[in-house]
């Protein structure tokens, strides 16, 4: 997420002459200085502003719209279709720019890339789906199809290898609502609608069904009732196809900015859903599928970094023109924009607090002198590997630590390229500190420069490869 309305700051003349490095001391549990803190979200107001401006409550309503009980997979699985439907919807917009110095290569890249990687999610909840979905059966003996619906004959398949017995005719639903059949036929957008049915040909290969979007759908694998779990209809309504500034700011980039971000917190309500899900299965020592969850937040956070990194193709002057349009932000807010996302910091305070369920995973208790019981604990896990879906859990809880720190680092970036390095520094003094301490680093910094979140297989580890160390030396 990108600050639009951070104001230039003046270097003020009280600065230190002198660089400040602050070295701490060799047993202290902290990195350059940096102490362990929990993101806080930004103003009230701020936090407000930015949820009217992407109309979040309405998404949010159809996110928790729960239409077929049985189906336990919908409230993850529902809001990733949303991201991937306005993906269409974004290619579109883009496609549809009339600005000629508009990168539209570059952007039709990047948007194939970002539908390719949301159909892999997808595709991984779906793999998992234990029954319930709302599905649509294609098999026809007769081959009839129905002139009311977008139907087209793909296949026929001998039933049960008798010669005298009689062929199923399959055929290749699309959805009558979404934007991605219509894309495939308009010239400008014919190659991308095109790549994206393969990939979800492809990726929704090892699922008990597919998305019914216009793929081939070569396997004859029953389709999603994508229409009724998506409802692409309401999603590309008037109330949310376009933002509350649209018509008083012309600006093509507007709505791309509006797009992204929209995406960008349907993912992050996913992650959210994933996260509970995953501390459920790890108080009920289902291992293993608390481990693949854990690995599909990691790529969630992969995602989201993908995602904020389009703002990289917008046009400068047209973003930072955007930037001052949107004049909602106060003087005294402080904060990175990416802090007005109330979701986006729940999700990390919430990736942050899986510290604590190490000791419940390794079935010990915390040394309340602080000895090395959970370190020694670990130690013992790596080395028999008797119980290796504990070790693929915690080596998954050690890989969303790195995502959640990458993202934020790669946030940071893209604010320097995309506004300048004064203010994505947030503060004039930031610039003079060449090892920040915890006083002078801004939230943004600290999130990607605090400690370890697993002090304790940080130490198992070390000592583990100590252990090796030695052995092979005295040998």
């Amino acid at each position: 997420m990108v600050d639009l309305h951070w104001k230039a700051k003046m270097v003020s003349s009280d600065l230190p002459n002198s660089l400040q490095v602050q070295i701490p001391a060799p047993a202290a549990p902290s990195f350059r200085g940096v102490t362990s803190v929990s993101p806080a979200s930004a103003s009230d107001s701020a936090c407000s502003a930015y949820e009217l401006y992407l109309r979040l409550p309405e998404l949010r309503k159809l996110w928790s719209d729960r239409e077929f009980p049985e189906w336990r997979n919908e409230p993850v699985l529902k809001p990733a279709l949303h991201a991937l439907e306005i993906t269409f919807r974004f290619v579109s917009t883009v496609l549809s720019d009339p600005r000629p110095y508009a990168n539209k290569r570059q952007w039709k890249r990047r948007l194939e890339s970002l539908a390719t990687t949301q159909i892999q999610l997808i595709a991984a909840l779906c793999e998992d789906d234990d029954g319930g979905a709302p599905v649509v059966d294609l098999s026809s003996g007769s081959g009839v199809l129905a002139r009311e619906s977008s139907y087209a004959e793909v296949w026929t398949i001998p039933a049960g290898g008798e010669e005298d017995s009689a062929a199923a005719v399959v055929v290749s639903r699309a959805s009558e609502a979404s934007l991605l059949p219509p894309l495939s036929t308009w010239q400008t957008s014919e190659d991308v609608a095109q790549k994206i049915m393969y990939s979800i040909e492809c990726e929704m290969r090892r699922c008990p069904y597919t998305l019914g979007l216009g793929e081939p759908n070569l396997a004859g694998k029953p389709n999603l009732d994508y229409d009724a779990v998506c409802k692409p209809g309401q999603l590309h309504s008037s109330s949310l196809k376009r933002n509350p500034y649209d018509q008083q700011i012309e600006n093509q980039e507007n709505q791309a900015l509006y797009t992204a971000h929209q995406i960008l917190e349907s993912w992050i309500q996913v992650a959210k859903q994933v996260i509970g899900r995953l501390t459920e299965r790890i108080v009920a020592e289902e291992f293993e599928s608390a481990a693949s969850d854990c690995y599909f937040v990691e790529q969630i956070w992969k995602l989201l970094a993908e995602i904020e990194d389009l703002h990289l193709l917008m046009d400068p002057d047209d973003f930072l023109k955007l930037k001052n349009q949107l004049s909602i932000r106060s003087a005294a807010e402080t904060e990175p924009f990416c802090f007005r996302s109330r979701s986006l910091v729940e999700i990390t305070r919430s990736c942050k607090e899986l510290k604590h369920k190490v000791p419940e995973i390794l079935g010990v208790e915390v040394d309340p002198k602080g000895g090395p019981r959970i370190q020694e604990a670990a130690m013992r896990l790596y080395r028999e590997k008797s119980d290796f879906e504990k070790i693929h859990l915690l080596q998954a809880l050690q890989a969303v630590e790195a995502a959640l720190k990458k993202f934020f680092y790669a946030y940071k970036q893209v604010l320097v390229a995309v506004m300048g390095s004064l203010e994505a520094k947030g503060n004039a003094a930031g610039a003079a500190v060449v090892v920040a301490s915890s006083e002078s680093c801004d939230s943004l910094t600290r999130l990607f420069l605090e400690p370890t979140y697993f002090p304790s297989l940080d130490a198992a580890k070390t000592f583990l490869g100590k252990f090796h160390e030695r052995r092979n030396t005295r040998q």
